[in-house]
């Protein structure tokens, strides 16, 4: 099998099922409660029986980074979600309607590619407050113009076609169009760039974290881990390095996968 030749995608597989347990039933993966003490061995290092150490509170590090995963991975999936849901929308209408409607949505969209993605971000959090949904919609709104223009693209390329002009001779309306022939043979772009962009996502939403605009503690969300230990990197790096390799490994996951999904090596 082609799979099996390619040990780094093998790895990346192993790496993204371990997360969706994490995801499903961090229960199974998870040896301790996130949020309980586990004794008096505060900032213990990593060892067989606690696998990342134990924090100041003297909490396993290691299930608080599984229970952390549905927080990161659900804010990240949600701002993917709603930008390929915004951008496709967009991008769908204004390429095949054209004209007016489509020079006003693209200078739009122009402008949303124009302002830093974080940055969008931080300016939608300051403005709804702090928290995983609201860091979600920020990240989201700042991909939704990328989706645009690739879906745009697509559909200005795909409306020429002969089966596009033979729905419009027998009098096929507009919206049934986009919705079964347009939209199906322009969305295989759009997946390849989900899967991309939900790497980016999970950056942005830890990094928005770190920052402390996410979930509050005592809420074990990947970036505020990473965060919490800052006051402890002389003493105890595990508590900022470890969840931080968690977050470059899954990223890198996702990324190998989804070369192999758009079809590069």
């Amino acid at each position: 099998m082609t799979v099996l030749r390619k040990p780094a995608l093998i790895l990346a597989i192993l790496v993204l099922a371990l997360t969706a347990a994490a995801l499903i039933a961090p229960e199974l993966l998870a040896p301790y409660d996130p949020f309980d003490s586990v004794g008096t061995a505060r900032l213990a290092p990593p060892s067989p029986e606690h696998l990342f150490g134990t924090d100041h509170l003297a909490r396993d590090v290691f299930s608080r980074v599984v229970y952390g995963a549905r927080l990161s991975l659900f804010a990240a999936g949600l701002a993917v979600v709603g930008g390929v849901v915004v951008g496709s929308i967009i991008g769908l209408v204004t390429g095949y309607v054209g004209g007016a409607v489509d020079f006003i949505a693209m200078r739009f969209v122009d402008v949303l590619i124009a302002i830093p993605g974080i940055l969008l971000a931080l300016i939608v959090v300051a403005s709804l407050g702090f928290g995983p949904l609201s860091i979600a919609l920020g990240v989201g709104l700042g991909t939704a113009g990328s989706f645009a223009r690739v879906m745009r693209s697509q559909v200005l390329r795909v409306r020429g076609e002969e089966y596009i002009e033979a729905a419009r001779t027998l009098g096929v309306r507009g919206p049934t169009i986009l919705v079964r022939h347009v939209l199906p043979n322009a969305a295989r772009p759009i997946i390849a760039m989900a899967a991309l962009e939900l790497a980016l996502a999970i950056l942005a939403v830890s990094a928005l974290s770190f920052l402390g605009f996410g979930a509050q503690p005592p809420a074990p969300e990947w970036g505020a881990l990473v965060s919490a230990g800052r006051d402890f990197v002389a003493t105890a790096p595990w508590l900022s390095l470890l969840p931080g390799v968690v977050i470059l490994a899954i990223v890198l996951a996702v990324n190998q996968v989804s070369r192999s999904i758009g079809g590069t090596r």
